[in-house]
């Protein structure tokens, strides 16, 4: 899937893309009847809300569930990323978020490349955030919001924020958004929210400031966030487990645009449980790997 020019300056100048829609209903619902399997494990992989037994995120489904393992190949997701990058890419996590109904917390004003960064020392920010709804996005179940043009700011001071949810994150500081913010429009256009159907997919950059509020409507709001990195940017430390930062820095080959629908054999080597290796971390500096 190659972008148009006008699609590639709105990226460059905006820091994300809206595709409304982009699945069809028939695949999202392969992807969704999946998620309670995964929700219902006792693994490490399933990060838990703060004070509830609500998933706030499911890590490395792709390795778990072949349904999962053929959008992570999927060319409708993969090819724009490769489009831009001009360069094949690897998946360094793979997330799908339970925003659900009444239990879904927030999530902090933050850059995920500030995570990347300090915690496993991706070299630059040519990596890239996918997010696909599973549910309808609206205003009332914590809708992504987007500081547009944030990205161009670089990498910003961030603190790593410990306690105000279960699952820690390098987050910006309040006075930094407020100028975001400002420069971005303030109240006319400052922050975006992009909200539509099951199916639709948003591409962001790994420097564009974003956050979600809780949600307090009766209404779930589970995504799926897959961060595809370029090879040539693997990460070069092991300080989180591999099930949140992934250490295969192969290319991901794409799979016919019909995958999600056909069953296309795809490798699923944790489908029986997380391998002990996957909790195994490290603080030393990695030798440059040759992908």
């Amino acid at each position: 899937m190659k972008l148009p020019p006008e699609q590639r300056a709105q990226f460059e100048r905006d820091g994300y893309l809206f595709f409304p829609g982009h699945f069809s209903a028939e695949e999202t619902r392969v992807l969704t009847d999946a998620v309670p399997d995964l929700y219902s494990r006792r693994e490490a992989f399933n990060v838990r809300e703060k004070g509830s037994d609500a998933v706030r995120t499911n890590f490395a489904a792709h390795l778990v569930s072949e349904p999962f393992a053929r959008l992570a190949r999927h060319p409708r997701m993969v090819g724009p990323v490769t489009d831009l990058f001009d360069e094949e890419v690897y998946m360094h996590q793979f997330k799908i978020n339970g925003k659900m109904a009444f239990e879904g917390d927030v999530w902090q004003w933050h850059q995920d490349y500030g995570t990347w960064l300090n915690d496993d020392l991706m070299p630059t920010e040519r990596a890239m955030n996918v997010a696909i709804f599973l549910d309808e996005v609206t205003e009332h179940n914590g809708p992504l919001m987007f500081i547009p043009g944030s990205h161009r700011k670089g990498v910003v001071d961030a603190k790593h924020d410990l306690t105000t949810t279960s699952y820690p994150l390098w987050t910006v500081d309040n006075d930094l958004i407020r100028q975001l913010v400002d420069r971005a429009g303030g109240k006319h256009g400052g922050i975006v929210s992009p909200k539509g159907p099951a199916g639709s997919m948003i591409l962001f950059h790994s420097c564009l400031v974003h956050a979600s509020g809780s949600n307090l409507s009766p209404f779930n709001r589970v995504a799926v966030y897959l961060s595809l990195c370029a090879v040539s940017n693997h990460i070069r430390r092991h300080k989180r487990p591999e099930y949140i930062a992934h250490r295969n820095f192969t290319p991901i080959e794409m799979l016919p645009d019909d995958c999600l629908l056909k069953p296309y054999p795809v490798e699923v080597p944790w489908k029986n449980g997380l391998p002990e290796s996957a909790s195994r971390t490290s603080l030393d500096l990695l030798d440059t790997v040759e992908a």
